[in-house]
C-alpha cells in the first residue's frame, strides 16, 4: 500500500521553483479561475485547446426528472470567457478530450462518443463517432482477495449491461481508448478522427475494474503514455490508479488509497489525478508515489460555489497552470451531510504546475 509519508516543502512562494529532491513533498494552493454559467451544474469533464488555449467544460446534471435538465458543454477563452455553448438536454457527458481539431466526448446518457469542431458555435449540434452497448458476458468476472490471515475473498459482481463510459483518452495516431465504470471494461477504437464507419473494440475487461466501494464508478480516468508503451486507468470506487501494456496484456497496481481516483492527466511524466473524495489533486512519480498534493475545500463562497477543491472530478493542462473542475456533486441519499448539497453555483479553479522529477 502507497503512503504519503516524507519530508514536507511547503511552496510558499512559486511552485514553478520549487526544485524538488528525492524525499520532497509539495503542498500547492489553488486559486480561482472561473465561475461558470448560473444554468450550468456540475462540471465533470474538461479540456483545453493545445495551440488557442481555449478550455472546454461538459456537465453531468443528473437529477430527475430528467425534464429538468440541462446538459451542455461551454467553450471559453484562455481568461474563463464564454464563447459558445452547445446544449445537449438531458444526458450527462463524462470523458471529453481535443484531437485532431475537434472536441470528442463521452455521451453518458446516450452510450456514445460524439465529437464538435474545436471552434463549435452555439446551437451548433454534434456528430456520433460511435456508440457502445452491453458486453457479453455483463460482468467481467471474479475477484479474488487475499487477506492478512491466509483466507481468500471471493468478490462476485453483478451488472445490468448499461456501457457506463467514463473516462477518454487519445494517442497520437488518432486512436480512442474510453473505460466503462460498470461492465468493467477499456474499449479501443481504431483511427477515432477518421473512421466511417467506427468500431469499438474491447481491449480489456477484468474485476479490477469494477468496484464494490462506497463510490459506484470502477474504471474512471484514462491517460496514454505512448513513450513507455502504458495505459494507465483509476478505479475511482477502490481508490486504485492502475497500468497495463498499452499493446495489451495484464492489468497492475500502481497505487492504492487515492480515495475517489476520478479524472487522470500525464503531464511531463507525472500522473496527476484528481482525487474526488478528499477535495485534492495529487501527483505520482513513476514508483506510484504521491509526490504533490494540490488543494483543500474552504468552504462555500458568497456566491454559492466552492472556495477551493469540492469533488473535483478533473484537470487539464494550460501552459504553466493546471486547471480543476469542481464537480460538487451530492451522492448519499441522506439530507445534510455533504457540503456538495450546499453548492448552488459551479466553478473552476486553477494551480501553477511544480517541477517534479517522476523517477
Amino acid at each position: 500500500m502507497n503512503k504519503t509519508l516524507g519530508v514536507v516543502l511547503l511552496a510558499l512562494a512559486c511552485p514553478l521553483a520549487a526544485a524538488q529532491s528525492a524525499g520532497s513533498y509539495v503542498r500547492i494552493e489553488t486559486r480561482p479561475f472561473v465561475t461558470l454559467p448560473e444554468d450550468f451544474r456540475h462540471p465533470e469533464s474538461l479540456a483545453t485547446h493545445p495551440d488557442s488555449g481555449e478550455v472546454y467544460v461538459g456537465s453531468f446534471d443528473s437529477r430527475e426528472p430528467a425534464t429538468a435538465r440541462r446538459n451542455q458543454i461551454v467553450r471559453l477563452s484562455p481568461s474563463g470567457q464564454l464563447l459558445a455553448r452547445a446544449d445537449l438536454g438531458p444526458t450527462p457527458i463524462t470523458g471529453l478530450a481535443y484531437a485532431d481539431g475537434a472536441i470528442y466526448f463521452l455521451n453518458f446518457g446516450a452510450s456514445k462518443l460524439q465529437r464538435l469542431p474545436a471552434k463549435f458555435a452555439t446551437g451548433q449540434s454534434p456528430e456520433d463517432v460511435a456508440s457502445f452497448g452491453a458486453l457479453t458476458p455483463p460482468a467481467p468476472g471474479d475477484r479474488l482477495v487475499a487477506n492478512p490471515d491466509g483466507s481468500q475473498d471471493r468478490i462476485v459482481y453483478g451488472s445490468a449491461g448499461f456501457p457506463a463510459i467514463n473516462g477518454l483518452a487519445f494517442d497520437a495516431a488518432g486512436n480512442a481508448y474510453v473505460s466503462d465504470s460498470f461492465q468493467g471494461a477499456i474499449y479501443r477504437i481504431k483511427d477515432a478522427t477518421a473512421c466511417q464507419p467506427c468500431k469499438v473494440d474491447v481491449m480489456v475487461r477484468d474485476p479490477l475494474l469494477v468496484t464494490t466501494g462506497a463510490l459506484p464508478f470502477g474504471a474512471n480516468g484514462i491517460a496514454i503514455d505512448e513513450s513507455a508503451g502504458l495505459l494507465y486507468v483509476n478505479n475511482a470506487g477502490d481508490g486504485r490508479v492502475l497500468r497495463m501494456p498499452l499493446a495489451g496484456g495484464k492489468l497492475d497496481v500502481l497505487a492504492e488509497s487515492v480515495y475517489g481516483a476520478d479524472g487522470l492527466l500525464l503531464h511531463d511524466g507525472v500522473l496527476w489525478v484528481a482525487s474526488n473524495q478528499v477535495d485534492a489533486v495529487v501527483a505520482l512519480d513513476s514508483h506510484g508515489l504521491v509526490r504533490a498534493r494540490a488543494g483543500h475545500f474552504d468552504g462555500i463562497g458568497p456566491d454559492g460555489a466552492p472556495l477551493g477543491l469540492l469533488f473535483p472530478a478533473a484537470t487539464a493542462v494550460q501552459g504553466k497552470r493546471m486547471l480543476v473542475a469542481n464537480l460538487a456533486l451530492p451522492l448519499t441519499p441522506r439530507e445534510g451531510d455533504e457540503w456538495e448539497e450546499k453548492a448552488t453555483r459551479w466553478n473552476l479553479v486553477q494551480f501553477d504546475i511544480p517541477a517534479i522529477d517522476p523517477r
